[in-house]
């Protein structure tokens, strides 16, 4: 089957072309380095199937292009598919799937990553011994054993996620609308509301997928019920925290570390090269200003392993399709 690939980088041909080469009856694999967008949909004339991203376009308006143009199937290479509206494909007659599963701890330990290097300021520590400065002042961290982190969302990511913190020696609670019973079963971890996993978390780590009632799920409101420099860390998706909230939060001390993988307006910035450009959102470079936020590319997903895991969900949706068969990873209005 013929397949456009949208918004791909090298890394994402190789896995690729490497599952590909691997399953029974490989597809013919178009790259397109652009992303899917209403004015991009024309690469796609003539294609069964078109392959996206995260900050690809899955409007109305870029589905009915697609439909109109012969394709049939979308599918996705990540899990979270907020950008595709399924309502709009089903009225195109579209079949969309996407990746449900892929490495969790590849998430889960980049968010370790980020809440040790705010706490123990690596970035800045880096720098300054570059430059021979070899003093110990403003670096000053604490022991993540005894302090409390508070997991939001805990499905996979989130059960290894507080998985490792309990061996970090740390209590940890958990909010989820579907409580996991493999949840409590670790260490001392117990679900708790909302407002009192704000109240008393020294740290909190977002793990929830972007809906309707999660957007802005970090809210001026909710920062508010939050302990004076909590930490907060987002892996999942940049809308779920209201960023000038957030900012307002940092100036204040509310916020005492940010430590960010996704960004509510990342679609004009993740995933290129604009080291040569002015960069116009005003939001962004203040958020960068800060010493005590650390900003990430949506990289955490970004391990051997979890792109392996995307590349062959991504090739078997594609041959279950194309065969007729049940698709494991199909995503549908609900009922």
């Amino acid at each position: 089957m013929k397949v456009a690939v949208f918004s791909t980088e090298p890394y994402d041909r190789q896995f690729l072309d490497a599952a590909n080469a691997n399953a029974g009856h490989p597809h013919e694999l178009v790259y397109f380095d652009t992303r899917l967008e209403a004015h991009t949909a024309a690469l796609a004339v003539g294609f069964p199937a078109a392959c996206i991203f995260v900050n690809d376009d899955g409007g109305p308006e870029t589905l009915k292009l697609l439909a109109d143009n012969g394709t049939k199937l979308i599918t996705l290479r990540c899990t979270g598919y907020n950008n595709v509206d399924l309502r709009a494909a089903q009225d195109s007659g579209l079949t969309v799937a996407r990746v449900a599963v892929y490495s969790p701890y590849s998430v889960a330990e980049h968010v370790v990553g980020l809440i040790q290097a705010l706490n123990r300021k690596l970035h800045r520590a880096y720098n300054r011994v570059r430059d021979d400065n070899f003093s110990l002042n403003g670096l000053l961290g604490f022991d993540l054993h005894g302090r409390t982190i508070g997991i939001v969302g805990t499905g996979k990511i989130g059960l290894i996620l507080a998985q490792i913190m309990t061996g970090f020696g740390c209590k940890v609670l958990g909010y989820d609308v579907y409580p996991n019973a493999q949840f409590e079963a670790i260490g001392t971890a117990r679900y708790v509301s909302l407002p009192e996993l704000f109240a008393q978390s020294d740290i909190i780590s977002l793990h929830c997928p972007l809906t309707h009632d999660t957007h802005h799920l970090i809210s001026k409101q909710a920062i508010d019920q939050m302990k004076s420099g909590v930490m907060l860390i987002n892996t999942s998706r940049g809308q779920l925290v209201d960023t000038k909230a957030a900012i307002e939060g940092i100036k204040s001390g509310q916020i005492g570390y940010l430590g960010i993988d996704v960004y509510e307006q990342e679609a004009e910035l993740f995933f290129r090269d604009l080291s040569d450009t002015v960069i116009q959102d005003d939001t962004f470079q203040l958020l960068q200003s800060f010493p005590n936020v650390i900003i990430t590319a949506h990289q955490a997903f970004f391990t051997r392993e979890a792109l392996g895991d995307i590349a062959r969900t991504t090739i078997e949706n594609l041959t279950a399709f194309e065969q007729h068969q049940p698709i494991a990873n199909e995503v549908r209005l609900p009922d």
